[in-house]
């Protein structure tokens, strides 16, 4: 990405995937979620920067490799082509994808790790305590919960090996200090609360260096030690942000926003800020933890065999329909269910019912009654001023809403315009303005009206369902460059008088 010296960035990451697993609606989830805010962004007429990628090292992946007799470098090559091939399906703009394996990430690792030992948070020390191999985790024997992970239940190791340690409990103070007085910094509140507790309770220095396997980046002077996982994984927000090299660095970072599972919240709103203190370097704006699924009630597992292929998913209910679906059903930064009966009874309801008849009924009236073109408006009228002043109070709450990742809320406020659209048509009874050659003036206005609710709705939709929302402004007859003037693409009245409408096939077919 090419940042111009003048431009205010605005970044946003997902989390880096860890690749010894397969894609799943949780990653689906967060990444959706990622791209809608970037192409809402874009929108408003912002340079953006969305990143996302994979986290290719650590013990797990040398062990799934060894037991498939491959190389760790094969297996990561195999696997991030998963997650590639998922953000193609899913129709995500990223602007950079990340593998902790490429060079420039080794690069950036070792500049940071001789940055925080030069400022002297770095020291050589022996590491005795628990680890749990899949979560890459550290406990005390007292966060164990009958010998096992408190975050995934499996048997913890007792580990013992030199190690280098990062001076974490140096920071405490200026950590608590910070989050107290950023009260955004960590989203949704109660999990802002959550960290403070545990920040409160203890911080002790980080064990940062393995010496039991060898898939990692070495330690610079010191190579029979790999970085801890989580210390290389993390610094890929500054690796694509082109660390440690000025220019660019300091006009894409700090990151806007960290979009996370709240699964590995501890590491970015305790040990990531921590290191960026170390480091001399500003914090992300914001961390925000969204919930996690179930599936039809229940925990997704392997061994329930219920995990959830979002690229079937997408197959059978359409790309659009599934984004629509993942951040309309809960709202976001709660846990939610996935289930086919609630996904169909969402997209029959109101992708079908309501968005869909107002589409086709509407460009069906204007290619009826006025040969397909968009009749002039009149701003005086009573009904354009009405839409005009819904229009401005949606705006604002979308505003709002997309500030604080409110999808849900969002897209409730875009339909307030759908249902408005359905219930205009049917009190104002175009067909019935037809029979009456005197009402023709009545009947301009009434389809202009319907013809910029339906703009104002491809708008706003064009980040949610970026395809489903092309078709509609084919049928509109608008191309992209309607919608490339920023924030005035929102407000009401944009609609170029006679624009020719064409109606195409239905936008969202009701599922049996």
């Amino acid at each position: 990405m090419n940042v111009s010296s003048s431009t205010e960035v605005f970044y946003i990451t997902t989390p880096i995937y860890y690749v010894n697993d397969v894609p799943h609606i949780g990653h689906a989830y967060t990444t959706v979620a990622a791209d809608v805010v970037a192409r809402y962004q874009r929108l408003l007429g912002r340079q953006v920067f969305f990143l996302t990628g994979t986290d290719e090292h650590g013990m797990k992946i040398e062990k799934t490799a060894e037991q498939r007799g491959m190389s760790s470098q094969e297996l990561v090559d195999e696997v991030v082509e998963r997650f590639q091939h998922l953000w193609q399906v899913l129709n995500i703009s990223h602007d950079d994808f990340i593998r902790t394996t490429e060079e420039r990430h080794a690069r950036s690792v070792t500049a940071f790790f001789e940055k925080v030992r030069e400022n002297g948070d770095i020291y050589l020390g022996t590491y005795e305590d628990w680890y749990c191999i899949p979560c890459e985790t550290f406990w005390t024997v007292n966060q164990l919960e009958d010998g096992n992970c408190p975050e995934c239940g499996r048997p913890a190791e007792r580990v013992k090996e030199e190690s280098y340690f990062f001076r974490m409990s140096r920071y405490r103070e200026r950590l608590l200090a910070y989050i107290e007085e950023h009260p955004d910094f960590i989203q949704p509140p109660a999990k802002r609360n959550e960290i403070l507790s545990f920040i409160r309770e203890e911080l002790r220095d980080l064990s940062i260096s393995r010496t039991s396997f060898s898939w990692g980046i070495p330690v610079p002077g010191d190579d029979k030690h790999v970085i801890y996982v989580w210390f290389d994984a993390l610094i890929n927000y500054l690796t694509a942000a082109g660390y440690p090299d000025g220019d660019r660095f300091s006009q894409v970072w700090p990151a806007d926003i960290h979009l996370i599972g709240k699964d590995i919240l501890r590491f970015h709103a305790v040990y990531w800020p921590t290191f960026l203190f170390a480091a001399g370097l500003p914090l992300p704006r914001k961390v925000f933890a969204h919930g996690w699924w179930t599936v039809e009630g229940e925990k997704m597992s392997k061994s329930r065999g219920n995990v959830v292929d979002p690229v079937a998913v997408a197959d059978e209910y359409g790309v659009d329909s599934f984004r629509y679906f993942l951040l309309r059903e809960v709202p976001f930064g709660l846990d939610g269910d996935f289930s086919r009966a609630a996904m169909k009874g969402r997209l029959n309801s109101d992708l079908a019912n309501d968005l869909g008849n107002l589409f086709s009924r509407s460009i069906a009236m204007i290619g009826k009654y006025r040969q397909g073109k968009v009749p002039v408006p009149d701003p005086a009228d009573q009904r354009y001023e009405e839409f005009s002043r819904l229009a401005a109070e949606i705006f604002a709450e979308v505003s709002t809403g997309m500030e604080d990742l409110a999808f849900s809320k969002v897209l409730q406020a875009i339909w307030r315009l759908v249902v408005k659209g359905n219930k205009f048509i049917d009190q104002q009874a175009p067909w019935q303005l037809a029979k009456d050659e005197a009402k023709a003036g009545e009947l301009d206005q009434v389809l202009y009206c319907i013809a910029e609710a339906l703009r104002l709705i491809t708008a706003y939709l064009l980040p949610f369902m970026p395809e489903r929302a092309g078709e509609m402004m084919r049928q509109l007859g608008l191309t992209m460059e309607h919608f490339s003037r920023g924030a005035e693409i929102f407000s009401w009245g944009q609609m170029p008088p006679g624009t020719v409408v064409e109606k195409g096939k239905s936008l969202f077919p009701r599922l049996d």
